[in-house]
């Protein structure tokens, strides 16, 4: 006789709802203590070059938002919440949270790759300053915001592990009429990174290629991890 015992998927997840928890204590921390000790800088992921930058900047800036537009971290703590509920329910916690610290970390050595070509040339500027005399300018180069935050690449290994196990999930998304499939709404958003990332505007303080590492990060891992089991492509 066969004993079977249905589970009832959680809809919020231990791993998922400390996540959150740690990301907006983050955030109101930030809100209550960036004018005394500066904090978004001190967790923020800045360029290897910086004298600024510390070794745990790679996993801080994760949990870190900007503390002026709310719209990230709301974006990025609902994101996680959709997908990532169902992937930890499948995975379990343990495995999802390997997988989502690794596709944070994953983010941070694709925008520190980036970023370290990128300050060479503000390293210049900084040298040219000081040579001809124009220390007052250096500094304020040496101490310009140029450092990343927010979960956003880790969300997006995420979204990429979601579309790669249920590629043909319909999803609504805001301003289009009619469900799009999984798979076509992370290839867009990915697209669109990497046109941003080639392409940069005036203005655009997105880390495009910390979203494309995390991007990659996730489908590497769950292409590992699910390459003998085409059960779950569905």
């Amino acid at each position: 006789m066969s004993n079977f015992r249905f589970t009832r998927p959680d809809s919020f997840p231990p791993i998922i709802k400390n996540l959150i928890i740690i990301n907006v204590l983050v955030f109101v921390a930030q809100l209550l203590f960036d004018k005394q000790f500066d904090l978004t800088a001190k967790l923020g992921l800045w360029p290897i070059e910086s004298e600024h930058f510390k070794p745990y900047q790679v996993f801080t800036h994760m949990f870190t938002h900007s503390p002026t537009i709310i719209f990230h971290i709301v974006f990025n703590m609902l994101t996680l919440w959709m997908f990532g509920r169902i992937l930890e329910n499948v995975w379990g916690p343990k495995r999802f949270l390997f997988f989502y610290l690794a596709c944070g970390v994953g983010a941070a050595i694709a925008h520190m790759t980036v970023a370290y070509f990128q300050y060479k040339e503000i390293l210049d500027a900084i040298n040219l300053y000081d040579a001809s005399g124009q220390p007052q300018l250096a500094e304020q180069l040496r101490n310009a915001p140029v450092y990343a935050v927010g979960a956003s690449g880790a969300v997006m290994g995420v979204m990429v592990a979601f579309a790669f196990l249920f590629p043909n999930t319909s999803l609504y998304i805001m301003l289009i009429p009619v469900p799009v499939k999984a798979k076509w709404v992370v290839l867009g958003y990915i697209l669109i990174d990497l046109f941003g990332g080639v392409n940069p505007t005036a203005g655009d303080n997105v880390a495009h290629f910390a979203h494309l590492g995390g991007a990659l990060t996730g489908f590497i891992i769950v292409f590992i991890w699910n390459k003998t089991n085409r059960k779950s492509l569905y």
